[in-house]
């Protein structure tokens, strides 16, 4: 599959020395504070397990399950929450993880979603910041990599459920980013 790749953004060691990085300030920052991952999948799966190796104060795990791109290499106008969280999150830290920022819309929508749990404090991590125009304002607490606006595959991200499985982040060759066969 790497000949489907136009080119390598990040490499594996540039993730594995940014996901520590990451680890070591979340735990600076919630020393001494329990704290609550929720992960969105299935694109933050990988970098959740990474990243989770790295923190070093007590957190439970949880996940929701977000549709936003539905098949396209856009994303689709409004996202949909298919799977809610099961963990009670109500007078707790919550830190919020996902593979990429891209429109703004799966986090604000999911942030919204937790809100309504009554946590504690939401916090926000992704991946990925795409340097896109954003159709929703909505910060990140903390970014692994700000990366141009391309389509890209790779450490969970995928296209068509194809690629997730590369150690590394590679912008998808544009004839194969929306075959008819696939989709």
């Amino acid at each position: 599959m790497t000949e489907d790749i136009a080119t390598i953004l990040v490499d594996e060691n540039a993730i594995q020395q940014r996901v520590a990085e990451l680890g070591r300030q979340i735990s600076e920052d919630y020393q001494d504070r329990d704290l609550i991952l929720v992960a969105i999948i299935n694109g933050a799966l990988l970098f959740t397990a990474d990243l989770i190796r790295h923190i070093t104060v007590p957190v439970k795990l949880d996940c929701i399950r977000v549709s936003s791109y539905q098949g396209g290499i856009t994303p689709a106008s409004e996202p949909r929450i298919i799977d809610p969280i099961r963990i009670d999150i109500e007078g707790e830290n919550v830190l919020l993880i996902d593979d990429i920022l891209d429109t703004g819309k799966t986090l604000r929508k999911v942030v919204k979603q937790l809100e309504a749990h009554k946590p504690l404090s939401i916090a926000t991590c992704v991946l990925l910041d795409k340097q896109t125009n954003r159709h929703v304002s909505e910060p990140c607490d903390y970014v692994g990599f700000n990366i141009a606006d391309h389509f890209v595959v790779g450490y969970g991200l995928d296209f068509a459920e194809r690629y997730r499985h590369l150690p590394y982040i590679g912008v998808l060759k544009p004839e194969l980013q929306n075959p008819p066969e696939w989709v």
